[in-house]
């Protein structure tokens, strides 16, 4: 007989298989409205007297236009869009044009159906589940758009940290409020001066205030005593990754890879096993 835990992790996981359909979505789109945004921003402030027409515009954002194939312009119908299913009897590839759909969009709902499947046994279908789930979806998402665009939209990070505050406020997160503030600010404090000093010792830019704001929230899910844990682990992952991609010749012109992938991946692993399990397993 399915227990209670059981049926929860089904729903959840359901869930999060759609949700992940959508995380593509964002991926996908975010940084091209932002692209949008500050370009029309550019424009205004290069003729700021000069009077303009209106222009009708094709609306560009979450919702509009539907999905369609880059490759062709197809215009993807709703049964080719189902989560996995629609890849897996597609084979990967354009109904109308046969080009390759990538692997990651499988892997992202994959990825969050688990994630929400995980938080769901873990906590049930209760607050604290929707919002560790929550929390999932945005890391997920925040993650795959730094890889591709070196990216950390605040549109994202921002609400991720006011949802931590809001989620310790009501307890909801096993957080105390105190230790969710001071998280916030140990977080973007600490990254802050690690990149001044990088800077005023090399001269360039380690990493982006992006990378701030989301170690900031991280502070202020798990509080300021999680932070060691979640910025080792976070380092562990991208010296094991950026190694690997300078073997296989994989690293980006200049040799860039971008942080936040890897302080997500830490900050997944917090939620999963919890601080204090991580520095058992680096051996602190």
């Amino acid at each position: 007989m399915t227990t209670l835990p059981e049926m929860d992790a089904v729903i959840a996981g359901v869930l999060g298989l759609l949700i992940g359909s959508f995380l593509n979505v964002v991926i996908h789109r975010l940084p091209k409205m932002m692209e949008q945004q500050w370009a029309a921003e550019c424009a205004s402030l290069n003729t700021p007297n000069t009077p303009t027409l209106p222009v009708e515009k094709t609306a560009y954002n979450l919702v509009t236009p539907r999905s369609a194939c880059p490759h062709c312009g197809h215009r993807i119908a709703w049964y080719q869009n189902l989560p996995i299913i629609s890849y897996v009897a597609l084979r990967g590839k354009c109904a109308a044009c046969g080009a390759g759909i990538g692997i990651r969009y499988p892997l992202v709902e994959l990825a969050t159906a688990l994630l929400f499947a995980w938080c769901g046994w873990t906590w049930g279908l209760t607050p604290t589940g929707a919002m560790w789930a929550g929390f999932s979806a945005t890391v997920v998402a925040l993650a795959a758009i730094d890889w591709d665009t070196t990216l950390l939209p605040d549109d994202l990070t921002l609400p991720l940290v006011w949802a931590g505050m809001c989620g310790a406020a009501l307890n909801w997160t096993g957080t105390t409020l105190p230790n969710a503030l001071w998280g916030a600010v140990a977080g973007y404090l600490s990254l802050w001066l690690v990149y001044w000093a990088f800077k005023l010792a090399t001269g360039k830019e380690g990493m982006g205030y992006g990378d701030f704001k989301l170690f900031a929230a991280f502070g202020a899910w798990f509080g300021w005593q999680a932070l060691v844990p979640v910025i080792l682990m976070a380092s562990v992952f991208g010296a094991v990754v950026g190694i690997a991609m300078k073997f296989t010749s994989g690293l980006r012109e200049g040799g860039y890879v971008p942080f936040g992938p890897f302080l997500a991946l830490g900050g997944l692993t917090a939620m999963t096993l919890s601080p204090a399990r991580m520095l058992e397993l680096m051996g602190l």
